[in-house]
């Protein structure tokens, strides 16, 4: 070998050496790194904690601590039944006169009316599709159908119970 050969390997070696000591050492440091992490909860034991400390305000006081918290419970089911849009009616006819009617009577935005030459496709998919599209919204060559008809205070039911009463309701 010539000696520019061997300087060569020497300094190239050195740099191998150089790089495995630069591994070494980020090795070691990712592996103090992860052990500062906090190791993962138990999901069965915090569950057990959960059940243990119990909700805030779930104190039984005699019967006028039991009258409050039925009052509570009365309060927050009347909140809950004000905001479901149109008193929670599943009457699918109902539903339509008072949202769907603005855009499936008169087509607007590429919405299907009710007569058999817009729904034949559709119906083709399936009800379930029909139902996923009015519930969470559909954007199609024809047109737009926003989530729940643009009232989020529907629930899901509502909205199925409607798409229901269309089906039915088609010429």
């Amino acid at each position: 070998m010539r000696n520019y050969d061997l300087e060569f390997l020497k300094k190239f070696s050195m740099v191998i050496g150089f790089l495995m000591l630069v591994t070494l050492g980020l090795m070691i440091a990712a592996y103090f790194v992860h052990k500062q992490l906090p190791a993962e909860i138990d999901p069965r034991a915090a569950q057990r904690t959960e059940n243990r400390i119990g909700p805030v305000g779930a104190v039984y006081a005699g019967s006028t601590g039991a009258a409050a918290q039925q009052a509570a419970v009365a309060a927050a089911a009347a909140k809950a039944a004000s905001q479901v849009a149109y008193g929670g009616t599943l009457d699918g006819q109902v539903i339509y006169d008072s949202l769907c009617a603005g855009c499936h009577k008169s087509g607007a935005g590429g919405a299907p009316t009710l007569d058999s030459a817009h729904w034949g496709a559709r119906i083709a998919k399936g009800k379930d599709t029909l139902h996923k599209h009015a519930i969470e919204g559909f954007t199609g060559s024809a047109g737009v159908m926003p989530p729940k008809g643009g009232n989020p205070a529907l629930t899901n039911e509502q909205v199925a119970a409607t798409v229901d009463w269309m089906l039915s309701n088609i010429k």
